[in-house]
């Protein structure tokens, strides 16, 4: 085995990412094999020179086109390397069958030559003032007195490794370490050339600064500037009210060598704008086939649709005037933040919301009334974030927001950019974070108010041909490995929170971006030839790491949560790491498994152990988000949990005046299923707006009859109706119906949260899943609860164990009377729970608890507890916390 050379210059092999891929020890060698063998060395050296003179290396070509994207260059290069790897390999086993026939000691041979070169590198090295000529510039440290212009941190270098530094926390990787060499290397050339023809990734997701409609300067004039890459299109030019749709000719753009449509539209001779506020635009394209559209601008910032047409416009939009600082945005002025961000939340409970159909009246509600009348609930309920759908704009409403339109534009049924501005910021007076469901799975295929074949290809920010098209979601795939679309979804992440101080991300279909199947007809079973193949589409997982560096860097408290069904390992590993960097992923198979259960089984077929392993699947060292339902399961066609559940009762026996056992074992199991799926689920938790309270019904957009393109069916519509798509907050506020039960058990599970922030405590045990009773006793942080799911039986005197010693008290119980409960085991009689020395259930201690049929009951230490905690200004209703709790969180 042979040590590296440490050849250097322009274009050299060992300064490429993809040859530091190699992991065996003479991977060094091979990186730099031909220009090793031809150096003036002595002794063996001079034997290696001989032998290998007449040997042909593949040199890479790095001749610069310019029809080739740098990405493209890159790739190419690539394949030459390999070339040149593999041509490496053969001199080297000759090199060394050769050696070995003449009995030289190649392990002998090799030392010598690692300090041969080790002292040669030294002294290059000191007789040198540019430290690029030994490493990667993209690595390279900045310097001390470097100007950032980015408002939170800085872009960090990429780390010196060859991208298996992830795989310490699963040992079993390694078998695929070749596989996260090659997607590390893939990102530092992606990193090194957005460096050097970008300047940076900073510069590079500052895109809408440059393209779209921007005010701007030309020739010592004030204006807007209009840029669009189209590189298919032949000519375009800028309509709207402002020319009467009909463009004269300084409204047509000018195109350049890289596809860039330019044009500058200066300012009236009395200053004012020559395309006024609020005023629609569009763009009139000529494409590569002579046929003349109209397009909405693709980086537009805001879309409007008549309430008399179908299609949307675009709109440009620039208040002249700034409004005070928390002042309600109006027409002509646009809103001044004036709350800062509060702390990033160390235990996660996001409210999942949309802010369209969050009325309780059959209409489309605005973010106005939203910041009015949700918030306060949200914070009295104990969630700490908000998570809002459908923000993108997208024509098609029962889309949900997923089918997005207009990327950069908020969506217009709710309001103006500056009254989401406002919601945005009233949420952070209220001290709750803030997190966008952001999609870059796939777009809209609509094409008039779309990015669709904007320039009339089918290419441009997506995949060609069949590639380009998701059959199931009739959608289009983005191509992650353009460059342009690169700084589309770059800039676009970057946007939303420097422009609108979101907090975070919630990454939509991930699943769908990072398999060349999209995840579609594949069960995944955890074999790790599913996850690292030839199905893994590297480029999305490359953008992915992009992505989350970008955001991390540049806002060191965002949170980012990606949405992924397969359990990609290495998901929620930092980047730096060579993961893929994502804080929390999405634990989805919970949900599932809670339907499974109502669906398919009866009550006494429920197996704790399977419950406990589907709630504590998770991987090592990644955090997760659980929940036990989503909108996933609250949308027509499916059933919520409380509908599983309750089903017909829901209709007829929800007055408290009116008994019924389906209503009482469906309250029950309501309240454990919630509480075990935030104590034993992952690192946060997850709720859809209404589902706390047991919310009836489905979700249903308005809709029209129309056929289902992937099945070719006749799918009927609901005429439009709003009826279910709204949020009745009167029926968990009515106080003769049962709704309220489940509303106060979620506001006072979340509370107890807060109180002991337990729910991402990395101290979480399960002592006992005994099958038979259908009991289950976890530890999370300092407190012990008590599942008992059996359907009739209830346990006296039950001995469990407890890692600390007593005494306990109960803190929570869904059996308390304010949750609908009978108060069998209950907070009120302040019991102090002693505990016993001697090992049980593996625990170092034990206590005697009574354990009710259908009940959750949750201990902890005495000296935390006050049963008439709830009695105070700050108590939460059947909470027994002693103030705020050891460990409140505001």
């Amino acid at each position: 085995m042979l040590p590296s050379s440490g050849w250097s210059g322009t274009g050299s092999l060992s300064s490429n990412p993809l040859l530091q891929c190699r992991n065996s020890p003479l991977s060094q060698f091979r990186a730099a094999s031909a220009p090793s063998l031809s150096r003036n060395n002595s002794g063996h050296s001079n034997a290696l020179k001989r032998r290998s003179s007449g040997k042909t290396h593949a040199k890479p070509n790095t001749k610069v086109t310019e029809d080739l994207s740098p990405l493209e260059l890159l790739r190419r290069e690539n394949e030459l390397l390999r070339e040149t790897i593999n041509s490496a390999d053969s001199a080297i086993e000759e090199l060394e069958a050769q050696l070995q026939e003449e009995g030289v000691d190649v392990s002998e041979l090799e030392k010598s030559l690692a300090e041969e070169e080790a002292a040669e590198a030294s002294k290059l090295e000191a007789e040198s003032d540019n430290p690029a000529d030994f490493w990667s510039p993209v690595a390279a440290p900045l310097p001390a007195d470097a100007k950032l212009d980015q408002p939170y941190g800085a872009i960090s270098p990429v780390p010196q490794h060859d991208g298996t530094e992830c795989l310490k926390w699963d040992d079993s990787l390694w078998s695929h370490a070749d596989h996260f060499k090659y997607r590390w290397n893939v990102f530092k050339g992606i990193r090194h050339a957005i460096e050097q023809n970008e300047g940076g990734l900073d510069k590079f997701s500052q895109g809408y600064n440059y393209y779209g409609l921007n005010r701007g300067e030309h020739e010592g004039k004030a204006g807007i500037w209009y840029r669009e890459w189209a590189p298919g299109a032949r000519a375009i030019a800028l309509i709207g009210e402002f020319n009467n749709w009909d463009p004269l000719p300084e409204h047509w753009a000018v195109k350049n060598d890289f596809g860039v449509f330019c044009l500058f539209l200066a300012d009236n001779a009395d200053g004012t704008s020559a395309i006024p506020h609020r005023t629609k635009v569009k763009s009139r394209v000529e494409t590569a086939y002579g046929e003349w559209v109209e397009r909405i601008p693709a980086w537009i910032k805001w879309a409007t649709q008549e309430w008399n047409e179908i299609q949307f416009n675009g709109v440009y939009y620039e208040p002249p005037e700034a409004g005070a600082p928390g002042e309600l945005p109006t027409f002509e002025t646009s809103y001044s933040f004036k709350y800062p961000r509060p702390k990033r939340p160390e235990n996660l409970r996001i409210y999942e919301a949309h802010v369209g159909m969050s009325s309780e009246e059959p209409k489309v509600n605005s973010y106005l009334e939203f910041a009015r009348d949700m918030l306060p609930r949200i914070r009295n309920l104990g969630y700490n974030a908000i998570q809002l759908m459908a923000v993108q704009e997208h024509a098609y409403y029962g889309s949900f927001g997923y089918h997005v339109t207009n990327f950069f534009a908020a969506s217009s049924r709710c309001g103006t950019p500056d009254e989401l501005k406002y919601l945005i910021d009233e949420a952070h007076r209220l001290g709750l974070t803030v997190l966008m469901d952001i999609v870059h799975s796939h777009a809209s295929k609509n094409t008039n108010d779309g990015i669709n074949m904007f320039d009339g290809t089918d290419a441009m920010y997506f995949h060609g041909g069949g590639r380009g098209y998701h059959w199931m979601w009739d959608s289009r795939c983005f191509n992650y490995g353009n460059w342009e679309t690169l700084r589309f979804l770059l800039s676009n992440s970057r946007w939303w929170i420097d422009e609108y101080k979101f907090d975070g991300y919630r990454f939509d279909g991930v699943t769908s971006m990072m398999y060349h199947h999209h995840g579609l007809q594949m069960a995944f079973t955890g074999n790790y030839d599913e996850y690292f193949g030839m199905a893994t589409d590297v480029e999305a997982v490359t953008y992915l790491m992009l992505q989350n560096q970008l955001l991390h860097d540049l806002f060191p408290s965002v949170i980012t949560i990606g949405e992924d069904v397969s359990g990609m390992p290495t998901f929620c590993r930092p980047v730096a790491e060579g993961g893929i960097g994502f804080d929390y992923r999405l634990q989805m198979a919970i949900a599932d498994k809670w339907i499974e259960l109502l669906e398919e089984k009866t009550d006494d077929q429920w197996e704790m152990g399977n419950i406990v392993h589907t709630l504590t699947n998770r991987r090592y060292a990644e955090a997760c988000v659980a929940y036990a339902e989503s909108h996933d399961q609250a949308l027509v066609g499916d059933k919520t949990i409380a509908f599983w559940l309750m089903d017909a009762a829901m209709y007829d026996c929800m007055s408290i005046n009116t008994p019924s056992p389906v209503v009482d074992r469906g309250i029950a199991l309501h309240k454990m299923i919630r509480l075990i799926t935030l104590t034993l689920g992952g690192e946060g938790y997850l709720n859809f707006m209404g589902n706390e309270f047991g919310h009836p019904e489905w979700i249903d957009f308005p809709r029209d009859d129309i056929i289902d393109t992937s099945t070719g069916k006749f799918v009927p519509g609901n005429g439009g109706s709003m009826e279910k798509c709204r949020r009745r907050w009167d029926l968990a506020d009515a106080e003769h119906l049962k709704y309220k039960f489940m509303n106060a058990f979620d506001r006072a599970m979340n509370h107890l949260d807060k109180a002991f922030a337990f729910s991402d405590d990395p101290h979480q045990y399960v002592s006992r899943k005994d099958e038979h009773d259908k009991l289950i006793v976890v530890e999370r942080s300092d407190l012990v609860f008590v599942f008992n799911f059996h359907p009739t039986n209830s346990f006296t005197d039950y001995r469990i164990g407890t890692y600390l010693p007593g005494p306990y008290k109960i803190v929570l119980s869904s059996d308390e009377a304010v949750f609908g409960g009978w108060e069998n085991v209950s907070k009120k009689y302040d019991v102090a729970y002693q505990t016993d020395e001697g090992l049980y259930d593996n625990r170092p201690h034990s206590m005697l608890v009574y354990a009710p049929s259908r009940t959750v009951a949750v201990y902890a230490k005495a000296e935390f507890c006050d049963a008439a905690g709830d009695q105070a200004v700050t108590g939460i209703p059947g909470l027994g916390v002693k103030g705020r709790g050891p460990h409140w969180q505001a």
